[in-house]
């Protein structure tokens, strides 16, 4: 049995420990023996799926996500060999912008070309279930980006993660572990900041980051065309795809590309496509489309979850949504930086004043217009997300929506659970009568202070505690 000063101290240190957790957005660093939400079989919607584009739940997968239109797409492997799409599953909240991820803490979702392996399979993680997508690879090393455990994850918060709801996530994880299961050794992830189609080329081709998307399309258009995993390669600080140096030699991210085979086919067939892409393109600057800069608050979310958007990590930013700065097509560099001057005043002003949190969602309908509130009871939806009976609800807030409570909701897409990035609700215990009993008491809400850094707001927990800690040392002697 632990000695009373020691178990102070130990629960202060354990305090400082879940701190740092919960600050560090949706980062994990451990992985976690298998847990049954990690077992669970695939539904039978999806394998059935699966058979009719001629694949099966233990053929290879392929991930593509894009930003803007917030979707991942998960793609399976055919018997021939090639990739087929199986489906879309929209995505619950991205953060930061367009463009790749640079440093730590830059919430920005990367962009890129990634790899999944088995050891990346988080089944006991934080965010219900989680892997790992392989950030940073040997281009961002090349660039000097930093950062890491850069995530697919449920819960629906996002500090640099693609953050699924954890209905999603199960079934992106069940469909990852049957592949692994079939001997699969990694699973591709191809990262877009959008669709790479003429259309928004167009749109985004004066933006900062056309150059480095230009690259993304090549590889793009590569799997387009092959519909196979894109061979990937880095050299001279660019990305080479479907090519190996042809002296045999290896890639040097930073170095000068060797000379490169390919395959000559798969090339000619590339090069006419991007060629039909840039006739398109300028079809459509000649037409009046105006090149733009796109700014987000902080990311978004699929607009199948707008009327859900309360329940997602910073719903203030995702109230303001994007905002498209025009870009003067005779003066880029000027314009350039006008837009980013702009881009960083919205940023501000986004992140300097947070409004206040959000309150739950009320759902008016017939079951819940009676004068007398209904009560939550097992059947409700509280219930059937989480499997056990919910508290009963204070007067002042609006009962969860039950089973007969019509929720707007898209088809398929469960409502996330109503959580923070920085902290989780925790529901005080109740004792006989229902009172909420005050021997336990629940954390207070985390408040959003002006213009504070993850960073700054960790180093001020820790200060806390380390204070705690010497004040609980002192009342040992």
């Amino acid at each position: 049995m632990l000695c009373k000063p020691f178990a102070k101290r130990l629960f202060a240190f354990s305090l400082i420990a879940s701190a740092s957790g919960f600050l560090a957005g949706c980062e994990e660093s451990t992985f976690s023996p298998m847990t049954a939400r990690s077992l669970a079989p695939l539904p039978p919607k999806t394998l059935a799926a699966m058979e009719a584009i001629g694949s099966s739940k233990n053929a290879p997968v392929l991930i593509r996500t894009y930003k803007k239109e917030a979707e991942l797409e998960i793609w399976k492997m055919k018997a021939d060999g090639h990739y087929a799409y199986l489906k879309s599953f929209p995505m619950c909240r991205w953060s930061g912008q367009l463009g790749p991820k640079v440093r730590e803490g830059d919430r920005q979702v990367p962009e890129g070309f990634y790899s999944i392996t088995p050891a990346r399979m988080n089944p006991n993680s934080a965010y219900y279930l989680s892997f790992d997508v392989g950030y940073p690879n040997a281009y961002d090393r090349a660039m000097g980006h930093t950062g890491g455990s850069i995530m697919v994850h449920g819960v629906c918060s996002s500090a640099g993660c693609f953050s699924m709801t954890d209905a999603q996530i199960a079934e992106i994880y069940a469909i990852a572990r049957e592949a692994f299961a079939g001997g699969q050794h990694a699973i591709q992830m191809q990262s877009f900041p959008f669709h790479m189609t003429a259309e928004n080329l167009a749109k985004y081709r004066r933006d900062p980051n056309i150059g480095f998307w230009n690259q993304l399309k090549e590889g793009s258009d590569n799997f387009e065309v092959t519909k196979q995993d894109v061979v990937l390669g880095v050299c001279n600080k660019r990305y080479v795809f479907n090519a190996v140096p042809a002296d045999g030699s290896h890639f040097d991210g930073t170095a000068a590309c060797p000379p490169l085979k390919r395959n000559d086919e798969t090339q000619s067939e590339v090069a006419a496509k991007q060629k039909r892409d840039e006739a398109k393109i300028a079809e459509l600057a000649a037409q009046g489309v105006r090149p733009v800069h796109t700014v987000y608050a902080d990311g978004g979310q699929h607009q199948d979850f707008a009327s859900l958007a309360s329940y997602a990590s910073r719903p203030e930013a995702l109230a303001k949504g994007p905002v498209d700065i025009a870009l003067d097509e005779g003066k880029s560099k000027k314009a350039r930086r006008v837009a980013a001057a702009k881009a960083g005043a919205i940023r501000t002003a986004a992140n300097s004043v947070q409004g206040p949190s959000p309150k739950p969602v009320e759902f008016v309908t017939a079951a819940t217009a009676a004068p007398e509130p209904a009560k939550p009871q097992d059947s409700s939806l509280f219930a059937r997300l989480w499997g056990g009976k919910p508290v009963e609800a204070k007067a002042e807030t609006p009962p969860l929506p039950s089973t007969e409570t019509a929720v707007p909701q898209p088809a398929g897409v469960p409502l996330p659970p109503r959580r923070n990035e920085a902290s989780t609700a925790v529901a005080k215990p109740r004792d006989a009568s229902g009172k909420p009993q005050n021997s336990v008491a629940a954390p207070a809400p985390v408040k959003p202070q002006a213009a504070a850094s993850p960073a700054g707001a960790a180093a001020k927990v820790a200060a806390l505690l380390r204070d705690k800690i010497s004040t609980i040392a002192q009342s040992d002697h």
